[in-house]
């Protein structure tokens, strides 16, 4: 949880630093953004999936 709160408070932090300097957001568009972060995912959990049955 920890690391959460983390992230939130340093993505804050740029989004804020961004804003200021007039810069884009360096973030992908919303619907994209969270299908790559949710392939990601399932990419690692198929990988450890993958090792654990086929290789252990």
């Amino acid at each position: 949880m920890f690391e959460v709160i983390i992230a939130i408070i340093t993505g804050i932090f740029v989004g804020l630093i961004f804003s200021l300097l007039k810069l884009p957001i360096p973030a992908p568009p919303v619907l994209s953004g969270i299908a790559g972060i949710f392939g990601i995912y399932l990419g690692g959990i198929g990988y450890h999936w993958i090792i654990e049955r086929f290789f252990s």
